[in-house]
């Protein structure tokens, strides 16, 4: 609990620190910028944004040493000293975030970056824990006997769901469905099968799919554009994938004397259906958003618009269904909070220690060396890697800006991001978006950290007695001899 207690007040501490101390300079650079668009001074308009993003200064190299040191922990930990791991993880990794925070705010003044991340951050913890606590009130019961089909056909509904849902809402409801259709015989690769299908490359469709895909959204990318350019790669993909798995699960031989003495009816269950009630609320919430509605209020920070109605929401929805879920349904569960605090506190780490690659990646892209590179081969290839050992929103958002900056557009101007995401304007765009959009979401499977679900649903099945592979075991033997193959099939059938 002190733990817990010292953390989240550090946190707190240095986020709050990190608003208050913004100078007031960028407010009204961002006020000075509409009078100057308003009158039609495009060259003064240009050197003020050339001003403001000199003021973002970012971090020199050497800096990406607690987000390397953190990654290096988050592989070894469990693996060499779990106790000492599993005792200190927190404080941990809002240390070294704080660390990095702190570089930024009192040695390069670039509070700019902190901000951001701190909004994100905010953002992305509240959909998660929303999630997680408003789908650990529903018990969903398969009363069915364990197949390779049965199991097939319970991932593709999963991948077809996390559409709807997201892949955070889709493996949260289904995870522990899965895990006890599996009882009797699951293995680690069921969970990283699930992973692979539901958490990540099923949500390609939608905004609502992926947090990467949410962001393009709300930049500029129009909603129905993902299903319209993304759907082959997402059927290919999850057709290999199911194939492959047919075969792992048909060898699986373990179980099989007790599913004979289990009797199936083939029922579905379904217990605490009042919390699709509040998962729905959530949903709704997602496009409460002042750069989607310009009625809805928000927090103006550095010509940015960040939502906090939607965040308030999504969190009195987290107590409410926590609050008035039934207790037998939580136990049914097996519900603990552990899953999501280990996610929080990890990506606080994340969040924190992550600026300086971005930014390296980010001013490497822009610069003129960069910017001769991209194009949709190099831009799949880099969003992808760097998606599955940073966080892929924005990783996704970062190759973005580099492209359109490469061909003299703006990330920040929502028109231009409609014009790139269609075509027609600016050249090859609309191949060079299908790359970074599948890119995001497809590599989010390579490792535990490329997306916040992956990590979660890891730690449910850590919690129910599933032993699962270390980080590099993770890897080595999933992410490199199943999912690698795949992403060159993926790339050469439909970006290259």
């Amino acid at each position: 609990m002190r733990t817990s207690i010292f953390s989240i007040s550090a946190i707190i501490l240095t986020f709050l620190f990190s608003v208050f101390y913004t100078p007031k300079v960028f407010s009204e650079e961002g006020r000075v910028n509409t009078e100057i668009v308003d009158e039609g001074n495009q060259d003064e308009h240009a050197n003020e944004v050339e001003n403001e993003e000199e003021g973002h200064h970012s971090a020199p190299a050497w800096t990406v040493i607690p987000f390397v040191l953190l990654l290096l922990m988050i592989a070894t930990g469990p693996l060499f000293y779990e106790h000492f791991w599993h005792k200190n993880y927190p404080k941990i990794a809002v240390i070294l975030a704080v660390l990095v925070v702190s570089y930024y705010l009192f040695v390069i003044h670039n509070v700019h970056s902190p901000v951001h991340a701190g909004f994100e951050y905010i953002q992305f913890i509240s959909l998660l824990a929303s999630l997680y606590i408003a789908s650990g009130g529903i018990v969903i019961k398969v009363n069915k006997k364990s197949t390779p089909i049965v199991n097939i056909v319970m991932l593709l509904i999963g991948a077809a769901v996390s559409n709807l849902i997201g892949t955070t809402g889709a493996s949260m409801l289904l995870i522990r469905p899965f895990i006890r259709l599996n009882k009797n015989r699951i293995k680690a690769y069921h969970i990283i099968f699930f992973i692979f299908m539901v958490s990540n490359i099923g949500g390609s469709l939608t905004p609502i799919g992926d947090p990467p895909l949410f962001l393009g959204f709300l930049k500029g990318v129009p909603f129905f554009w993902t299903l319209e350019h993304n759907w082959p790669a997402w059927i290919f993909a999850l057709i290999i994938l199911s194939v492959v798995f047919y075969f792992l699960d048909k060898r699986n031989k373990s179980g099989a004397e007790e599913d004979e003495k289990e009797v199936f009816d083939n029922k579905i269950t379904i217990n605490g259906k009042r919390n699709f009630l509040w998962l729905t609320v959530i949903i709704i919430s997602v496009f409460i958003d002042p750069n989607v509605f310009s009625w809805v209020p928000g927090i103006t920070y550095d010509g940015q618009e960040f939502s906090y109605i939607r965040e308030v929401i999504m969190l009195s929805v987290t107590y409410l269904s926590y609050k008035f879920a039934k207790e037998k349904v939580h136990e049914l569960n097996e519900f603990s909070f552990e899953p999501i605090r280990e996610v929080a506190f990890i990506f606080i780490g994340i969040f924190g220690t992550m600026m300086p690659a971005l930014d390296l990646v980010g001013d490497f892209a822009k610069s003129e060396t960069g910017a001769a590179l991209i194009t949709h081969n190099t831009l799949y290839w880099g969003t992808g890697l760097l998606s599955g050992f940073l966080d892929n929103a924005p990783t996704y958002l970062n190759f973005l800006a580099a492209a359109m900056a490469s061909q003299g557009g703006s990330i920040s101007v929502l028109s231009e991001v409609t014009q790139f995401a269609n075509g027609g304007v600016y050249y090859d765009s609309v191949a060079d978006l299908t790359a970074i959009s599948i890119a995001a979401v497809f590599f989010g499977a390579m490792t535990y950290i490329g997306n916040g679900p992956n990590f979660m649903v890891k730690s449910i099945a850590e919690q129910v007695g599933i032993k699962m592979p270390s980080f590099f075991g993770y890897i080595i033997r999933y992410s490199i001899p199943f999912l690698l193959p795949l992403l060159l099939l993926v790339w050469f059938l439909f970006i290259r």
